[in-house]
């Protein structure tokens, strides 16, 4: 029996973050206290009332395939949203419904990308991305941005980078993983470089619009001279702490919904029926819940920058939105520990979840080598004795 799996699969590398979460639960289920600061996920539990529409959804049998794009009812809250909230106009038949942000993304680039098609994903960037991109037989091509410009791209960088193969940037503001924020100002002189270059589109991951602290969102989608060549990716997950109810949508040029509209209607259909209504609840309903879980992650951001940046060895910014820290860690690259050697980011992460037991993630697999990513979406008391223990075991290294 032949036991290969296929050329497409082994392109792929497994998700950094689920492996470090996977071996946090292993030392956790062996009685290890581990505080896990790997995963993207919010600590609050779904709001009551979308909890209570999502109930009511069950009760008048909302229980079979809904259309493709999704339930007309919650493609309408999603056009109310976008024009209420970031006053942007689309049309119903602009949007489409999917089994989370991720996939939204995913549908987007294989709708787009043909063999050879380059996508420039500024680094550092989200482990799925790249990821995708080869799933497509297209090939990443990487910026660079560093903690010293704030994690984020010129448009002297984007323009070298732009080729006549570039099909797609991906741009993500609040980012995941640096918490870096693009201003209205930094995306209108990114436009101005795109708009010379047609072929190109700009998929424009928000899915943490909501986690930001610089008061209104901006997106690039705002621009009316470009607007025809966005798709704007969002969801529930982040900001409603939605994340197990796996709905996301784009909004977009309905050529490119129409594409993703097909490609979904073959591998998965509709989302599921009774987070659709969650969800129609999540945009249409109150929406105080988003702004406390927003000022708790404003809290915890003062707190883990202000505890970090009294750790010897690590360098700091502020990051502007999401619930991510990205410290530059390679001053303690070739230190050891008896016979712990700290090569990498990744060897630092490992380092501090077996002998710190704290859970993070090497910054290599998000492009940036010499950082790591810590996610504040945990208690303040978490967070505390967090940096306590990462504290003490950076100590150690010598």
């Amino acid at each position: 029996m032949q036991t290969t799996l296929s050329d497409r699969l082994n392109r792929l590398s497994p998700s950094a973050t689920l492996a470090m979460s996977q071996r946090s639960a292993e030392l956790k289920a062996q009685g290890v206290d581990v505080i896990n600061m790997s995963v993207g996920e919010p600590d609050f539990n779904t709001p009551d009332h979308i909890k209570e529409a999502a109930i009511r959804a069950v009760q008048e049998n909302y229980s079979r395939y809904s259309p493709v794009p999704g339930y007309p009812a919650l493609k309408q809250a999603i056009v109310n949203k976008l024009k209420n909230e970031n006053g942007l106009e689309y049309a119903p038949s602009q949007i489409l419904c999917s089994n989370g942000a991720k996939q939204s993304v995913c549908n987007v680039i294989m709708a787009l990308v043909d063999k050879g098609d380059e996508v420039i994903i500024p680094a550092p960037y989200w482990v799925s991305y790249p990821q995708m991109v080869k799933l497509a037989d297209g090939e990443p091509v990487y910026i660079e941005a560093t903690i010293e410009q704030d994690f984020k791209i010129t448009p002297e960088q984007l323009e070298a980078a732009i080729t006549p193969r570039t099909r797609a940037i991906i741009l993500c503001s609040p980012s995941n993983p640096t918490g870096s924020v693009y201003t209205r100002e930094e995306l209108e002189a990114l436009k101005n470089v795109l708009l010379k270059h047609e072929r190109v589109i700009i998929i424009a991951d928000e899915i943490y619009e909501h986690i930001s602290y610089m008061g209104s969102h901006a997106s690039i989608a705002q621009f009316a001279d470009i607007k025809d060549r966005v798709v704007v990716i969002n969801g529930v997950s982040k900001a409603y702490a939605m994340t197990g109810w796996r709905i996301g949508f784009i909004a977009a040029p309905e050529w490119i919904v129409k594409g993703c509209n097909k490609l979904q209607g073959q591998y998965t259909s509709g989302p599921c029926s009774v987070s659709q209504k969650a969800a129609e609840e999540a945009f249409a309903g109150p929406q105080e819940c988003v702004e406390v879980m927003r000022q708790a992650f404003e809290r915890r951001r003062d707190q883990i920058v202000s505890l970090a940046k009294e750790i010897p060895g690590l360098e700091v910014n502020c990051p502007q939105g999401a619930f991510y820290l990205f410290p530059k860690c390679s001053s303690f690259f070739g230190k050891r520990c008896g016979d712990r050697v700290i090569r990498t980011s990744t060897d630092l992460a490992m380092y501090l979840l077996e002998e710190g037991h704290v859970a993070t993630v090497g910054g290599d697999d998000f492009g940036s080598p010499e950082c790591f990513r810590m996610s504040y979406a945990t208690s303040d008391e978490n967070i505390v004795e967090a940096m306590r223990r990462i504290r003490e075991a950076l100590a150690r290294l010598s």
